[in-house]
């Protein structure tokens, strides 16, 4: 190549660098694999949890999230999955957040915009429809506070996905703005999904959490971070050997294994909730109350119930990811129990504790049961005397009796099969 070729190539080089989109440059620059460090399970939102006035179509959201694990390059995935009409995206910017809900306020010299499709700062997802940011740089410490804040255009505000369990404190603001001074407070999500990190260790992954009320924190407290999954997180965190293992809980109130119940039910989600998220190498199945509280027969409820449990682990041990079984906590005294229904509670346990094909068992029935009625759990850990429900006490308990160990497993994965429950 001539002096002359050469020169007018590296013009042209310097000429697509000038205009390669930021988050681009970064994405190509960056190695390692992505790992989620937050995550909620979208759900078509009920009526009565629709975000309130000034609703959200030409207005501003922020939104709280504590993250699990840390990193310095994150990307964001929004969802329109349950939505029936598009949703325009003007812009989203993520900061560190003063509090984990209590407060809008953030640190503004740690804000970064995000960017979509290589480099637009806007996007519009089609119903039923998501959409995930480009890489960008954006430093976050393990458990930091997180603001994600959306600036909507035309967006419905009945038609909406999103968690309505958040159990932390949103912001709406008319107009385009980030002036959240005396916004509109409502403690749910709207259209987040994922934050996920690029991880360089090798070592780091994710825990995914297949759940209903218990897991989605109903009786934890608001703006506090206290649901057993975060209890969780921080143990891992704080333990050398699993300090890089993310947490993500994908409980929804509610929610049921097989039928009916609020949001997708868990056999039909598992596969975007558990299966799809980036770096998983755990599961934990911690379902079925909803299901057994409803049924007419609980033994073949239970029996349909590990009938799926199998199905999962039988497609989660083909990608080499580890599943971890739950034991149900009792619920004698709500109104959810009848004899029926505990025997099949005892069944899905006593399959837990025994069957070969999971990796490893969580015994939350034993941790806060009643030694002198194990049907029932401790009054101490009672939310509004509700008997099933968990208060934040309950869920410190729950976190603390999970076993590390779990998340240091090496050697073979479980069974694919076994003949206790056919």
């Amino acid at each position: 190549m001539n002096s002359k070729v050469f020169a007018i190539a590296r013009g042209l080089m310097a000429l697509v660098l000038a205009i390669l989109p930021l988050s681009s440059m970064t994405a190509a620059k960056a190695k390692g694999h992505w790992v989620g460090t937050w995550g909620t399970a979208p759900q078509l939102v009920e009526r009565h949890n629709n975000p309130p006035a000034p609703g959200l179509g030409n207005n501003s959201l922020r939104q709280i999230v504590q993250v699990s694990i840390g990193g310095e390059t994150v990307r964001l995935k929004l969802t329109n999955e349950f939505s029936n009409e598009s949703t325009e995206i003007k812009s989203v910017e993520l900061s560190h957040a003063l509090s984990a809900g209590s407060s809008s306020d953030i640190d503004e010299s740690s804000t970064v915009s995000l960017t979509f499709n290589g480099g637009s700062p806007s996007v519009t997802m089609a119903a039923k429809g998501t959409a995930v940011s480009d890489p960008v740089r954006f430093h976050i410490d393990p458990r930091q506070n997180v603001a994600i804040t959306i600036h909507y255009g035309e967006a419905s505000s009945t038609s909406v996905s999103g968690h309505p369990g958040s159990r932390t404190t949103s912001y709406i603001k008319e107009g385009n703005t980030s002036d959240f001074t005396s916004a509109t407070k409502t403690d749910h999500w709207y259209t987040i999904q994922t934050l996920e990190v690029l991880a360089t260790d090798k070592k780091a992954a994710a825990v995914a959490i297949l759940g209903n009320s218990i897991t989605d924190g109903r009786g934890s407290t608001t703006n506090q971070q206290n649901r057993w999954a975060d209890v969780l997180s921080r143990r891992l965190l704080a333990n050398k050997a699993t300090k890089r293992i993310g947490v993500l809980n994908m409980g929804i109130g509610g929610n049921c294994v097989l039928n009916g119940g609020l949001g997708p039910t868990g056999r039909t989600r598992y596969q975007r909730d558990l299966m799809a998220q980036e770096g998983v190498k755990w599961i934990i199945l911690f379902e079925a109350v909803n299901d057994l509280g409803y049924s007419r027969n609980g033994e073949q409820t239970a029996k349909d119930i590990v009938g799926v449990y199998k199905q999962i682990i039988r497609e989660a041990h083909e990608k080499g990811i580890r599943v971890i079984g739950a034991t149900i906590t009792p619920f004698k005294h709500n109104n959810y129990y009848n004899p029926s229904h505990e025997s099949g509670r005892q069944l899905i346990n006593e399959w837990i504790r025994h069957t070969p094909m999971l990796d490893g068992v969580i015994d939350f029935a034993a941790a806060v049961s009643d030694p002198a009625d194990p049907e029932a759990m401790q009054q101490r850990f009672l939310f509004e005397n509700d008997w099933l429900h968990l208060n934040a006490l309950g869920y410190e308990t729950m976190g603390e009796a999970i076993d590390l160990r779990l998340f240091k497993q090496k050697g073979p994965l479980g069974a694919n099969d076994d003949t206790l429950i056919p």
